[in-house]
């Protein structure tokens, strides 16, 4: 399962983790991505997005259906 927001495409990225001392080692930043239920061509579907783009409006959240008994 990739890290990758399935709205805008973010993805990790890596860089170094630099000390006080100068010392660089890799490290990864990894995307705030959670796993919502969204409506996709008018139907529900679960998606992994980032955060921003369920800020910015970018996804529909699906409505909630209660559980029949």
């Amino acid at each position: 399962m990739s890290r990758v927001c399935e709205i805008c495409g973010k993805s990790p990225i890596t860089g170094n983790n630099v000390s006080h001392a100068n010392n660089r080692t890799k490290r990864v930043w990894l995307p705030n991505l959670q796993r919502v239920r969204i409506l996709h061509d008018g139907k529900v579907a679960r998606m992994r997005v980032c955060t921003k783009c369920i800020k910015a409006g970018r996804v529909v959240k699906a409505p909630r259906v209660p559980a029949t008994p």
